[in-house]
């Protein structure tokens, strides 16, 4: 065997799994492993952006569009702890990456040097992080990385993708050891896991026989690449689809199929198809929250009067929140495939006869609700309606164009209305709703897909958090296009805070100087003196040349729209804070007993 340090082995395991990317920041605990990654340059690109958090941010978003994972590097103490919250954010979006953090040389353990964590036990930041990845790994030998590396790749990347922890302590980067690089683990998901045959018999029985039956997805299909699948599906069927924002795409969402989103700022034809089903087969896709009213009744679904059949691979998911009427732990592609076969093996015939009445009431709500929307999108108003920033995105962005959504009211808009065409083409930070993942992810995006268009719609406040994603464009030459969301306020907390307390509002808006007028920094000339060409948007008239002029234009570019803060969106379900009691919808009406069929 070879004789290797550390620092070597880890950046030869980098190699051999893929991974050509380290996202991270310098810091006297990773000074060793960035001397390896120096002998490797021309190989595995390393990207220093000015904040660990973004680093994070940048990997995750990497992973979503190319399916790859890619690496961070943080030093001991501070340097690591940014990183937390980026961690809890792919966590929760199942989104994979391998967080290298450097520790205290194990000589020093527990002797409180430099930036240990030691109160419970030894160089203890591994438990810092367990939260929020599926697994830490603490080798204290340079003969224990082997087998760390390995499974900390088959951890990332097997079942349900996360983010996986590796804590090397200083000394382990210097040290040598006879050694040998792990084999690579390389594919996401490669067992794809299948249902049993008499699972996927029963699922079909019942999508056959259903009368309202609808599919709901979520990131589980997105991540098993499996849209044609899913598509040869509703179409062979005739199913409406129902789809999170993370499954978005999968589904072409021009397709007449296409519901759009569920929840509280869902669509109104996914809210009455959802309370009115009476099967619904839900693959990848968590029940959380806000794409289920609360689990109130009637709001967005209506278990148990409607059926379920509920396909995941991660067993903590099926039956968190409703009980399945059929539980099937399985990929999402493989069960599509397994139920496709099985639905041509019994010649049964296309849906769209006899679910012709489940159409048909579909088609009037889709009209209900166009009619209500339709006016806003083309009204030119100074400042812009946000309707209008939707549709001018919509006009003007290729169909394979990637965005990158942060936390804020500007994502209840594009959850409601925005019109994926591709997988993989719209990001968000959904499960922990992290400020700041949007206008970082975006790098992340742009190189894993150099070719394609990337923009980031991203709130004043988001933006405000990592202003500094404007020098790692500029460094490194990464051209995306940030489109800031400027309604001078936190935005989506204000209108909380006005429905719920009476109108009062305290904290939740920018002002300044004695008149209290609203205040944010001039997003354009900050852009500018960073490098980064910055334009400022007040008219409605103006955005589509500027956005195209910015698209064109092939270097980094920041428009600062200004956002119309009074109009908000059209809540079609609900989203309850107990014990304070929750809103009803804008738009529509629940679904309550006697009122008509609701899976009954």
């Amino acid at each position: 065997m070879p004789r290797m340090k550390g620092g070597e082995l880890i950046a030869e395991f980098l190699l051999r799994e893929g991974i050509d990317h380290v996202f991270g920041l310098c810091g006297h605990g990773n000074v060793g492993m960035l001397d390896a990654l120096y002998d490797r340059r021309d190989r595995i690109r390393l990207i220093s952006p000015r904040h660990e958090q973004v680093a994070a941010h940048m990997a995750d978003g990497y992973f979503r569009v190319r399916h790859r994972p890619a690496a961070t590097l943080t030093s001991c103490g501070p340097g690591s702890a940014n990183i937390v919250m980026a961690l809890a954010v792919a966590q929760t979006d199942s989104s994979a990456l391998l967080a290298i953090t450097a520790n205290v040389p194990t000589s020093q353990f527990n002797r409180s040097p430099f930036q240990e964590l030691n109160r419970h036990y030894q160089a203890d930041f591994p438990s810092v992080l367990r939260p929020v990845v599926k697994r830490a790994f603490q080798p204290t030998r340079v003969d224990m990385l082997p087998l760390a590396l390995r499974q900390a790749a088959l951890t990332m990347l097997s079942g349900r993708p996360g983010p996986v922890n590796l804590d090397v302590p200083f000394n382990l980067f210097q040290e040598e050891d006879e050694v040998e690089v792990p084999a690579a683990w390389s594919a996401t998901n490669p067992r794809r896991s299948g249902a049993a045959p008499e699972e996927v018999a029963q699922a079909a029985g019942m999508l056959l026989a259903a009368e309202r039956p609808v599919l709901f997805i979520g990131h589980g299909v997105t991540l098993s690449e499996a849209g044609a699948e899913l598509t040869a599906l509703a179409e062979r069927l005739r199913i409406p689809v129902i789809s999170s924002p993370n499954g978005m795409g999968c589904l072409d969402m021009a397709h007449p199929l296409s519901l759009g989103f569920i929840g509280r700022n869902g669509a109104y034809p996914a809210n009455q198809a959802g309370r009115h089903a009476d099967l619904v087969l839900a693959i990848g896709a968590r029940f959380d929250d806000r794409s289920a009213s609360s689990w109130i009744p009637g709001y967005s679904w209506n278990f148990p009067a409607a059926r379920l059949i509920h396909v995941d691979v991660d067993h903590a998911e099926i039956g968190r929140n409703y009980t399945p009427d059929l539980g099937i732990l399985a990929d999402a592609r493989t069960f599509l495939r397994q139920l496709l076969s099985e639905i041509e093996a019994r010649h049964a015939p296309p849906g769209a006869g006899r679910l012709a009445a489940w159409h048909a009431e579909i088609a009037a709500w889709r009209k209900e609700w166009d009619d209500f929307t339709r006016p806003n999108f083309e009204r030119h108003t100074s400042p812009m309606r946000p309707e209008r920033v939707v549709a001018d995105l919509r006009r003007v962005l290729p169909e394979d164009a990637i965005l990158s959504l942060d936390s804020g009211v500007h994502h209840n808009w594009f959850m409601q209305f925005w019109t994926a065409r591709r997988p993989q083409t719209m990001l968000n930070t959904w499960g922990f709703s992290g400020m700041g993942f949007g206008p970082s992810s975006i790098l992340g995006a742009k190189l894993a897909a150099p070719e394609r268009v990337c923009v980031s719609v991203c709130g004043d406040g988001g933006f405000t958090m990592v202003p500094h994603v404007l020098c790692t464009a500029v460094e490194y030459d990464i051209p995306v296009v940030w489109v800031v969301w400027n309604n001078f306020a936190w935005g989506a907390i204000r209108d909380i805070q006005y429905g719920l307390f009476g109108g009062r509002e305290i904290g939740t808006g920018f002002y300044a100087g004695e008149n209290r007028r609203p205040y944010n920094p001039d997003f354009a000339a900050w852009a500018r003196a960073a490098g980064v060409e910055g334009v400022t948007v007040t008219r409605s008239e103006d955005f589509a040349g500027a956005l195209e002029h910015a698209v064109k234009l092939g270097r980094p570019a920041l428009l600062d729209v200004h956002v119309d803060a009074e109009v908000r969106p059209p809540a079609t379900g609900t989203w309850a804070l107990p014990p304070i009691p929750h809103k009803e919808p804008v738009f529509g009406a629940p679904w309550v007993p006697g009122a008509g069929p609701a899976g009954a």
